[in-house]
């Protein structure tokens, strides 16, 4: 049932950083840019993966025999 919910939020989180990806590409295309924003965006996407990383290993932990 955990796992249930671990997965849910790792799809929610991946989404969230495909999502951003998308902002970013259409960001950067037009001139002038946001340089401020498009930091925080870059910066959320961090984090994302980051929290990504923490559920995968959570999901799926490396076991090493």
């Amino acid at each position: 049932m955990a796992d249930d919910s671990l997965e849910q939020k790792l799809e929610a989180l991946r989404t969230e950083h495909r999502d951003l990806d998308s902002a970013l590409e259409s960001l950067a295309e037009r001139q002038p840019y946001d340089t401020i924003k498009l930091q925080r965006l870059k910066k959320r996407k961090l984090v994302l993966r980051d929290q990504i990383a923490v559920l995968e290993d959570q999901l799926y932990p490396d076991i090493i025999a």
